[in-house]
């Protein structure tokens, strides 16, 4: 009956501490509120549109222009950035491109999704989207991988046919990010996240001599929670607990039952 008891409390604190583990490991929840997101895009990574994940940025273009976004990526998050361009009604075999840079111009690989489509002749749309690797919280300095701070989207059609260029398009993009929670945590953390570089702010006037290249300071929602904090604490606290039961309960099976009561107290 007392083992039954142990066991019993085990189960009931490793469901509440998975609790939290799991809600860390879903994904993340953006706004999707668009009242605000831009509508136009920049031109080069110096004059890139600031957007925020969950947000739906439009811009139009013409074919064979490149168009750039910047969105800020935190540790632990794992971008997937999609775009779809709307093309004329009458136009070639385009090829389109998407590409996803990090804050110190470095081309981040795509872990599987459609980088580059082409769109046969007519089709009125083309979708793109980019999965990326999980952002980390540090790095050796010889790697490429994904670090803290602002990315940079550049869209644009390669290999353009000589009639197409020019020719009017509309584009849009959306960044969202999975939590990947204590799976990604790694021992360190960047003391500040990488140089944002700059970018023109999605609030500038109107007027083209008010818009001038400033510094990024886009940042997560929540801000930059790069630490030591990850779910992993969880898991170590319930395999802590587990472990202290387990030897509650082999020590119950195994004491026995005391001295029999035939043995005289100085056998």
């Amino acid at each position: 009956m007392r083992f039954t008891r142990v066991l019993g409390a085990a189960a009931l604190l490793l469901g509440l501490a998975v609790s939290p583990a799991a809600a860390d490991s879903s994904p993340s929840a953006s706004p999707s509120d668009d009242s605000g997101a831009p509508t136009e895009a920049g031109t080069a990574f110096r004059t890139a549109t600031e957007i925020e994940q969950g947000q739906r940025a439009t811009a139009n273009g013409s074919a064979g222009d490149y168009l750039y976004w910047s969105f800020p990526a935190d540790a632990g998050q794992r971008p997937t950035v999609k775009s779809t361009v709307r093309l004329p009604e009458t136009h070639a075999a385009e090829t389109w491109r998407i590409d996803v840079y990090d804050g110190l111009r470095r081309r981040q690989a795509c872990q599987y999704g459609a980088q580059s489509r082409t769109a046969a002749a007519g089709t009125s749309s083309v979708e793109l989207a980019c999965v990326l690797r999980t952002v980390r919280a540090w790095s050796e300095p010889w790697a490429d991988d994904p670090l803290p701070g602002t990315y940079y989207i550049r869209l644009t059609a390669v290999n353009l046919p000589t009639p197409d260029l020019g020719v009017p398009v509309s584009a849009e993009v959306r960044v969202d990010s999975k939590d990947m929670g204590g799976a990604a945590a790694v021992d360190g953390s960047l003391a500040e996240p990488l140089v944002p570089g700059v970018a023109v702010k999605s609030g500038a006037g109107e007027d083209d001599s008010e818009r001038g290249a400033v510094l990024s300071a886009i940042e997560p929602e929540d801000g930059w929670s790069s630490g030591w904090w990850s779910d992993r604490w969880v898991w170590t606290g319930i395999g802590g607990v587990l472990a202290a039961l387990a030897g509650i309960g082999g020590y119950a099976l195994t004491r026995g039952a005391g001295r029999p009561g035939r043995v005289p107290p100085g056998a």
